[in-house]
């Protein structure tokens, strides 16, 4: 789509930036650089039969978009959801076949805007890449390493510097140390009586249980978990109310192994440092989450105003000082969210 509208609309395009891409995958007499018929009929195959990417990938090696992480299953999880929201089975079917029937080599020699040809020098498809850079009157080819295509691969960095700096001409300091987060303290409600009536190696058993609880409810609501407390975990989110949902979850799931936890939330500013983060808004949630009771999810003001109009029900638990922290702070018990 891109080489087309570049084609056809010069004057509505500033640059074309082609990453690991192709002209015509199918190889042709005249087109050695091209994929094995066999690997092509095989990859659309398994589109129709509703394969997962992963299986698709198997059949076809050169048609593998991140092999750095074909043994990450997390991702692997995300670009199977992520195909399968991409379309209907029938669109997928026929959108894959006008991709790997379509040849677009004579538009290249129509093109006349700047180009970048980003190439993965270890990926199979690479020729075609080169194929592209070849035919683009004036177009700039870098290779870079590795062998994923996907720009947010492992190494995806690499490739987005290189977009940044051909489209911008330069490459701006980019600060990364403070974002604006929510962060989630959760707590074992008498964690050191349980630990003593169940003795070290039982105990170790259930906070191994719990913890791993925990962290599939993170993963599902897309938080990040930073750290174990001991007994609990502080995790943070980019958005308040997945942080709530994620709290509730964690409270409902974990009393199943006969625990209790108590959570606390507050959203601020916080510094990301290499393992860890730190700030004021840390220190607020840790001592929010100190006051609450058990299986109890309370908030700070800041996070109840942020989903003002939500379909989360908050109770006001009233003014409260917060140990270390000035002044008082008016916290917030949620008493129920939709998921």
């Amino acid at each position: 789509m891109g080489l087309l509208f570049a084609a056809t609309h010069p004057g509505r395009t500033t640059a074309l930036v082609l990453a690991d891409t192709s002209a015509r995958l199918r190889r042709a007499d005249d087109y050695p650089a091209g994929w094995p018929d066999k690997d092509i009929d095989e990859l659309i195959e398994g589109v129709d039969k509703g394969e997962r990417i992963a299986a698709q990938a198997a059949l076809a090696p050169s048609l593998a978009l991140a092999p750095s992480l074909a043994e990450d299953v997390a991702f692997q999880r995300w670009l199977d959801r992520a195909r399968r929201l991409s379309g209907r089975p029938g669109d997928r079917v026929w959108r894959s076949e006008s991709a790997l029937y379509s040849d677009l080599r004579n538009v290249l020699g129509a093109l006349r805007i700047p180009t970048l040809v980003i190439t993965h020098r270890d990926r199979l498809g690479a020729r075609q890449s080169q194929y592209l850079a070849e035919h683009i009157d004036g177009a700039k080819r870098v290779e870079t390493p590795g062998t994923d295509c996907l720009p947010f691969a492992a190494d995806g960095v690499t490739v987005l510097d290189t977009v940044e700096e051909f489209l911008t001409g330069r490459l701006p300091p980019v600060e990364l140390d403070r974002v604006l987060a929510t962060v989630l303290f959760t707590d074992i409600v008498n964690s050191t009586g349980q630990a003593a009536s169940l003795g070290d190696r039982r105990w170790a058993d259930l906070l191994s249980r719990h913890d791993a609880l925990v962290e599939s409810e993170i993963e599902r609501f897309r938080g990040q978990r930073i750290k174990s407390t001991g007994d609990g975990i502080l995790a943070t989110f980019d958005g308040p109310g997945r942080a709530i949902r994620c709290a509730c979850a964690i409270r409902d799931e974990i009393q199943a192994l006969g625990l209790e936890i108590r959570a606390g939330l507050h959203s601020g500013e916080i510094e990301l440092q290499k393992d860890d983060v730190a700030g004021i808004a840390v220190h607020i949630g840790q001592r929010v989450a100190a006051h609450a009771r058990p299986n109890e999810v309370l908030v700070s003001r800041t996070v109840a105003d942020l989903l003002a109009g939500s379909d989360i029900v908050f109770r006001d638990q009233g003014e409260q000082e917060l140990k270390g922290v000035p002044g008082t702070w008016h916290l917030f018990e949620v008493v129920q969210q939709d998921a």
